[in-house]
């Protein structure tokens, strides 16, 4: 049995089909993880669901910001991109089956036997893996729960950047979404900084990326997506970016957990 985990597929079924064909991936007996981000910018995302979907126990996947947003598009809610490519999931037949199936998948998942985390974005430097994993289920409940239109809703927004145990709900809720889908660099302080999304060489020398300050954690391996510009490197120790900018013309990368070794296969640049 083998443990592959994979960036964020972005609609690109292609891709995704030829990484899996390469290393024989079986769903009888090999485990896929996967950093979110299921659809938006590529061609196939309706596709990507339903294959994610059948391989049912087999795949494990948490939520990524274009995921919620799919949801928060589908209510009503928010409104959809001129470069998403959503519409074959809003009028499929079985749209209701895979939006609910989506608004159950988690924020954060923990691999039992190999001891490694898993969300989109990543752990903000203000959490250490309880705080991450108890605010991560709270906000899972409320996305599953019947009140979760009002909480997609509620969810828009860059303020608060900070943690404070003395945050009302919803302003729990919106930290906790933001931190696990939308976060990529902060400042010294652990506040999360969201206008600047390229390369590190190209942020402002007060910010870091949210993976140095985690330094003081004894964290387990953890395994992000989100961040096309990283180019699937972090430098650091432990830590394992996944998100090779598939759909930006960059590639969609597969790491076996076993054996280390990751593999790549070219993406054409279908997003705008």
């Amino acid at each position: 049995m083998s443990t592959y985990l994979i960036g964020d597929l972005q609609g690109c079924l292609k891709e995704l089909d030829q990484l899996l064909a390469e290393v024989g991936f079986s769903p009888s007996r090999d485990q896929l993880w996967l950093t979110g981000d299921l659809v938006a910018r590529g061609p196939d995302s309706l596709d990507c669901l339903r294959r994610i979907i059948g391989l049912g126990n087999a795949a494990t996947v948490v939520l990524g910001n274009h995921d919620l947003h799919l949801l928060a598009v589908a209510n009503g809610i928010g409104r959809p991109k001129a470069a998403d490519k959503i519409d074959e999931i809003l009028n499929a037949a079985d749209r209701a089956d895979l939006l609910y199936w989506l608004r159950h998948q988690p924020l954060l998942a923990e691999h039992e036997q190999h001891g490694f985390v898993m969300s989109h974005a990543g752990i903000p430097p203000q959490w250490d893996l309880a705080q991450a994993r108890t605010a991560a289920r709270r906000a899972e409940a409320e996305l599953r729960s019947s009140q979760y239109r009002v909480r997609l809703q509620q969810m828009y927004g860059n303020q608060p950047d900070s943690w404070q145990e003395d945050l009302t709900e919803l302003e729990q809720l919106r930290y906790t979404i933001n931190a696990f889908t939308r976060m990529r660099l902060c400042h010294p302080d652990g506040r999360l900084d969201f206008a600047h999304k390229a390369t590190l060489a190209e942020a402002p020398a007060s910010l870091h990326p949210w993976f140095e300050l985690r330094a003081d954690y004894q964290d387990p391996p953890l395994i992000f997506g989100h961040w096309a510009a990283l180019e699937g490197k972090c430098g650091t120790a432990g830590i394992h970016a996944l998100d090779t900018g598939c759909v930006w013309g960059g590639s969609l990368t597969l790491l076996c957990w076993e054996t280390g070794e990751r593999l790549s296969t070219p993406c054409p640049a279908y997003a705008g």
